[in-house]
């Protein structure tokens, strides 16, 4: 599989750990999570083994396995972005026009340039390297029309042992000549990369129309084609991202009693179908998408930067739809679910809503997991999961150390991490048991800072990684 790490790794890690298995919004918050001050983490496989109080388990340790001592620094699931953009990485602030004017001015014009192999590779590259140095392990990528672009993705995810998902952007109009498929182009080529690379590794494919405007219905139709036959796929598009967008569908589609009608017609809602941005959704389309068991994925950073609107978290879980919480990339302006986090609690207060730590924490590890239908596999630190970590140094700048001297409990901790925190905070990644990123490692990497980080309960402060038991 990969050059990198070709087997799932064994070792044990040391840390405080925190982990979440129910909604702490509708379960409550004490229901919700399991934490451990002093955690021990065995890993065997790339695979979790077992869980618990390092007292109890480093005693019936094999003195074989490597371990990882990251005290007092925090363990939890690798971040999970369920939206993003791969093209979009040198479009990322670009001045903010409106939706549909962004898309033509920025982002048609560098897709077009995907279809060089030596420019799919290198943003591949950089994609996954950003998203490790900011703790994400499993994303959800758009590609372009190209298959090239596809194909860049998926090499590279497989050959750095991750878990990702991706697909081939589907368009047959409304774009640049050079950006458009046929119906029959955008199912063969969709068909001939599922074939292989779907269920390769740690790969899943996802089918992406890009969104209703840019497919005629015939594409749609053979998008429907496309899903039916593989009923187990992700299906990835946009909708209800603003008003301009919302009447521009109304003038495609006469016949659709509203936009999220339109993908109902041609059966791409369902489990594992995830929706961009639902903000300005009808209390009929929300029930039909929760009914479906679809996702509504809340994009902050993108919504603001874009001004397309206010997503309505709570109207969602009234109508049992799940919700998702992503960067957006480029549209959205950091690849760190920790500026996300932030950005959406923003949002949700201008809604009269809140975000607290631990609903947040959820969100970006085994609520986004749940949302993209792998919650079996990824988004907790349990038995039989992935071995897909994220480290975190809670008081890794002077000014979160400041604040850290009046913390007294994990929520006030982790809201502090979500309001304040970025990649400065992310001390390693682990995807199935391997690291795949130190901040250690990243010589000359602005902002990196290397003094001991806070722990609230006195659990230790040399802040480092040995390998002492």
């Amino acid at each position: 599989m990969s050059d990198i790490h070709p087997a799932g790794g064994t070792l044990a890690i040391r840390a405080r750990v925190l982990s979440y298995h129910a909604h702490p919004l509708t379960e409550g918050v004490e229901a919700s999570h399991r934490y451990i001050e002093d955690g021990l983490v065995v890993v065997r496989g790339g695979v979790v083994e077992a869980v618990g109080e390092a007292a109890g388990l480093l005693a019936d340790l094999d003195p074989a396995i490597p371990l990882v001592d990251h005290r007092p620094h925090l363990l939890m699931p690798g971040f999970i972005d369920p939206h993003l953009h791969m093209p979009q990485t040198q479009v990322i602030g670009s001045y903010g026009t409106e939706l549909m004017e962004w898309l033509s001015k920025y982002t048609f014009p560098e897709e077009s340039r995907y279809g060089d192999p030596a420019v799919s590779d290198a943003a591949a590259r950089f994609l996954m390297a950003e998203l490790l140095r900011n703790g994400t392990t499993t994303a959800v990528a758009f590609c372009t029309s190209h298959p090239q672009s596809a194909e860049s993705f998926f090499s590279e995810a497989d050959r750095l042992g991750l878990r990702m998902v991706g697909g081939k952007v589907m368009m047959d109009r409304h774009a640049p000549d050079a950006l458009l498929d046929t119906p029959e182009r955008g199912y063969d080529e969709s068909t001939d990369l599922i074939r292989r690379w779907h269920g390769r590794g740690r790969l899943s494919y996802a089918i992406s129309p890009r969104f209703a405007p840019t497919s005629t219905e015939a594409q749609l139709e053979a998008t429907g084609v496309l899903a039916a036959e593989y009923p187990d796929l992700h299906i990835q598009t946009h909708l209800s991202e603003n008003h301009g967008e919302i009447a521009f569908v109304a003038e495609l589609f006469p016949w659709a009693e509203d936009y999220t009608a339109v993908y109902e017609r041609y059966g791409l809602v369902r489990r594992k179908a995830l929706f961009g941005h639902c903000i300005h959704l009808s209390e009929r389309e929300r029930g039909a998408l929760a009914e479906r068991e679809a996702t509504a994925v809340f994009c902050p950073t993108s919504n603001l930067f874009l001004g397309s609107g206010l997503y309505d978290r709570d109207a969602a879980l009234a109508a049992g739809l799940r919700t998702g919480i992503a960067t957006d990339i480029g549209g959205g302006t950091s690849y760190s679910m920790l500026t996300t986090a932030a950005e959406g609690y923003k949002v949700l207060a201008l809604r009269g809503q809140k975000l607290r730590g631990h609903a947040a924490f959820y969100m970006l590890t085994a609520g986004n997991a749940d949302a993209i239908g792998l919650n079996d596999r990824i988004g907790q630190v349990a038995p039989g999961f992935e071995a897909d970590f994220v480290i975190l140094d809670t008081a890794a700048t002077p000014a979160q150390r400041r604040r850290a001297e009046r913390i007294e409990t994990l929520e006030e901790e982790l809201f502090v991490l979500m309001t304040t925190g970025d990649e400065r905070n992310v001390v390693a990644t682990y995807a199935a048991g391997r690291k795949v990123h130190s901040r250690d490692g990243d010589r000359g990497l602005p902002g990196r800072l290397d003094q001991p980080a806070f722990a609230p309960s006195g659990g230790g402060m040399q802040g480092g990684e040995t390998q002492a038991r």
